[in-house]
């Protein structure tokens, strides 16, 4: 059991805690100081929004604040936008037809907007009377400078329970979808990255920065408060906020070693290692702030990232750890991922998804599906995943895939192409590279989805990338528990577990009693407890200080940080404990 579990982690910001405030009266008020209380005139804020952001509720929020004081004027940018056919129009080669997958979009906001309409927009701006103009919208900034500049933010995975919810849609397109894997679709190949070009190029020079992930709780920091708390977090080690999913196959794991309430339908998944979908908590003396994660990589990526994976893979962070749960609950989808030629060509990615499973724990029976068997024939596989796809058969799936006991601490690694699934009874940390979305499954066991539906199978795609050359032999000596001594000490020794010499990402286990150095490698690192209750992360140099982790805790640690050291503490000292790391090799 890991009861310390920490479902709720923040980094204590230092020095600006004066900089933060909470709810809209406390907001108005800071921003009428701003301007001016008694200041005659006219007052432009400018208010950027992320897509997803509850624009109505921030707008009747500020006006309340603003109006017993200063008279108030909304302009709403969105009404210069292109109409939603024509986004729907100038999108449609990237979302294609498919649920799941689209093309990776180029777009800038200001493609979808229209120069007459902006004009329009700017001359009321120009008549209206004096007092606060607020110009809110997703592409506000594109029709006023303003006097201030606030910009209103909330995380991915926030935006997709509103998906779920129904309470949001897409931005601007006439088809009112309600699927949410459709909405994803768009926002992850669209929207979002339009949005992320737009807050690259926006953020540094804001005045505040609005926290919108909680209904009608907003925090607001000053843009400077928002910096420095980066520049602080990209110094020292750090957990992301972790949350977790139920799925069709989730097992019971999580729940009872995480401490999660129990659902209906088990947890199949947990995030706390994916930069992209994460929060991260900064707490400014009692308020606390939720921002998306990918906001560090963005604007610290060398001190997070290091120098040299930064200049491989620009602002993106390129390593993921997650856990996927089927201890009392079901198999995988058997699934392949994309190669890299694939990934670029047919979806617009730089890379692909290389994976590995991790096994924190293993129920009796449990086995992991990794490669295919001597002397197939490609054909008959293909034929026999089309009649179960078409509801004619049930895939013999053990005819064709090899099947490996799996016990705790063994590590499979699955390098793109290579057909694979954890069976029921696996509790996986699942290593692999960042395009998680990637995954073509192949077969899904003659079962539907939580909502009903069969749950989408890409028979066609994994047919174009499986290697079929991994194959038993190749893969039993290569991506099965390929552990090798690296070095030993007196109550500790380091191993290399992988991954495989195909994939960027190193993984290196630390068995230790007695405290283990770390040292900078040009790489941020990824690490999480796989043995032990606790261990403590300390600075040789005091650059920050100690960090506590718990079992099964992943944490980051910036590449900024040149040494570090980790310690069984608590109920472990004394004890021997483990831990896992991943890094981009050099």
């Amino acid at each position: 059991m890991s009861p310390g579990y920490d479902k709720e982690p923040f980094i204590a910001i230092r020095g600006v805690t004066d900089q933060a405030w909470t709810g809209y009266e406390e907001i108005g008020r800071e921003l009428i100081s701003a301007v001016g209380a008694t200041r005659t005139g006219k007052t432009v804020i400018v208010l950027e929004c992320y897509p997803g952001v509850r624009q109505e509720e921030i707008e009747g929020g500020l006006r309340e604040a603003f109006e017993p004081v200063m008279p108030t004027t909304v302009i709403r940018a969105e009404e210069a936008a292109l109409s939603p056919r024509q986004v729907d129009r100038k999108t449609k080669r990237y979302m294609t037809d498919d649920r799941v997958f689209g093309y990776m979009a180029p777009f800038r906001i200001d493609e979808f907007y229209d120069a007459d309409k902006i004009d329009e927009l700017r001359e009321k701006i120009r008549s209206a009377e004096n007092g606060i103009v607020l110009v809110v919208g997703f592409g506000a900034s594109l029709i006023a400078r303003g006097d201030l500049l606030l910009y209103a933010d909330l995380p991915r995975w926030e935006i997709q329970q509103r998906y779920r919810s129904g309470e949001t849609g897409s931005w601007r397109s006439e088809h009112k979808e309600r699927d949410p894997l459709r909405l994803f679709k768009r926002g992850f190949f669209f929207e979002w990255r339009m949005a992320d070009r737009l807050k690259k190029r926006l953020l540094q020079g804001i005045d505040y920065y609005l926290d919108t992930a909680a209904s009608n709780s907003p925090n607001m920091l000053t843009g400077h408060a928002l910096f420095e708390g980066m520049k602080q977090a990209s110094r020292r080690p750090f957990r992301l906020v972790p949350y977790f999913d139920p799925g069709v196959w989730g097992g019971r794991w999580l729940e009872k070693h995480i401490g999660l309430p129990r659902r209906e339908h088990p947890y199949a998944w947990g995030f706390d290692g994916v930069p992209e979908e994460n929060s991260l908590y900064f707490r400014y003396g009692t308020i606390r702030v939720e921002l998306p994660a990918i906001n560090l990589v963005f604007f610290e990526s060398i001190a997070l990232l290091g120098e040299k994976v930064y200049t491989r893979f620009g602002a993106e962070f390129p390593i993921r750890f997650d856990f996927l749960d089927t201890i009392g609950g079901q198999n995988l989808s058997l699934q392949v991922h994309p190669t890299t030629e694939y990934i670029r060509e047919r979806f617009g990615m730089t890379y692909t998804q290389d994976e590995s499973y991790y096994v924190l724990d293993a129920a009796p029976g449990a086995k992991v599906y990794l490669g295919l068997r001597e002397g197939i024939v490609p054909g008959e596989m293909l034929d026999d995943l089309q009649k179960a796809q078409d509801g004619r058969a049930h895939f013999p799936a053990e005819r064709y895939v090899e099947a490996y006991p799996a016990s705790k601490h063994d590590h499979f690694l699955i390098p793109a192409g290579t057909v694979h699934c954890s069976s029921a009874g696996c509790m996986v940390l699942e290593i692999s590279a960042t395009p998680y979305i990637f995954t073509f499954k192949l077969w899904d066991w003659d079962r539907l989805g939580l909502d009903g539906s069969p749950r989408p199978v890409h028979t066609e795609h994994g047919a174009n990338v499986i290697r079929w050359d991994r194959t038993t032999d190749t893969v039993r000596e290569q991506c099965v528990n390929a552990v090798a001594a690296v070095a030993q000490g007196p109550g500790w020794k380091e191993e290399r577990t992988g991954l495989h010499e195909l994939q960027f990402i190193e993984t290196r286990r630390h068995w230790f009693s007695e405290p283990v150095v770390h040292k900078q490698n040009g790489s941020v690192h990824m690490l999480n407890l796989v043995e032990g209750e606790e261990i403590t992360v300390e600075s040789p140099t005091n650059m920050f200080d100690p960090f506590v982790v718990r079992y099964a805790e992943t944490f980051i640690m910036p590449a900024s940080v040149s040494a570090y050291t980790i310690r069984p503490s608590g109920p472990s000292e004394g004890q021997t404990v483990a831990t896992i790391k991943a890094y981009v090799r050099g």
